[in-house]
């Protein structure tokens, strides 16, 4: 676990999920808006984790938030049921939304979700920002605004009665393509992004995610700014 902590400390901070993907990155330019920003990285045994780990660093260069902190959850990789975490399931290259993919982890965002409320509490942050997203999606369960509503209820009510968390998901609605437009209005860097699920010199272009990814850039008709094998 490592943590970076600067004195002055704003009303209005922000804490961002970040995981260095697209969605993530343009989650927090919407926060760098209006907030001071903390941000949140999570290393869960993702077969990612190293590059993830790497963009992170570069985009808290880029929006120097105020405080950073990195956090290891081993026990997902223990856990498995995921071709993110184990080695014995494949990583999806299927598009298909009728059925959770593969790389479904088992309640990842209500777990995350709960240590950002921990640290938001004990920083006074009264936001909370994730890029989820219900339209353009894989369909895991945990992306959905119904489960983002019902989280935030429960926060509220197993914290001090003095702390307001509010959840905000300012992608929830918008499509891929928009969420690209979004970006690029915002100035996010996407050059410093990484979605794709495997660990590779270059992003595979053959995973959803790498997918969706491409599809999204293409309707917008912007140019990807990474590589890709």
């Amino acid at each position: 676990m490592s943590l970076n902590n600067h004195k002055n400390r704003k009303a209005d901070l922000a804490l961002v999920l970040l995981s260095a993907g697209m969605d993530s990155a343009v989650c927090a330019s919407v926060a760098a808006q209006e907030h001071a920003l903390a941000f949140l990285h999570f290393q869960y045994g993702q077969k990612a984790a190293k590059k993830e780990l790497e963009c992170f660093y570069r985009l808290v260069d880029h929006f120097k938030p105020q405080k950073y902190l990195v956090v290891e959850l081993t026990f997902f990789k223990i856990i498995g049921g995921s071709s993110l975490t184990s080695e014995e399931i494949e990583i999806s290259e299927s598009l298909n939304t009728q059925e959770i993919p593969s790389t479904y982890v088992p309640f990842r965002n209500g777990v995350f979700l709960s240590l950002a409320v921990a640290w938001a509490e004990v920083i006074g942050a009264e936001k909370i920002f994730i890029g989820v997203n219900e339209i353009d999606f894989s369909g895991y369960p945990d992306c959905r605004k119904e489960f983002i509503q019902a989280f935030n209820q429960a926060a509220n009510l197993g914290t001090k009665p003095e702390t307001k968390i509010m959840i905000e998901t300012p992608l929830i609605h918008l499509s891929k393509k928009e969420i690209v437009e979004l970006g690029i209005k915002l100035n996010t860097p996407f050059h410093l992004t990484w979605s794709c699920y495997r660990e590779t010199e270059k992003a595979c272009g053959r995973c959803d995610s790498c997918q969706i990814r491409l599809k999204a850039f293409k309707e917008a008709g912007i140019e990807d700014p990474i590589e890709y094998a």
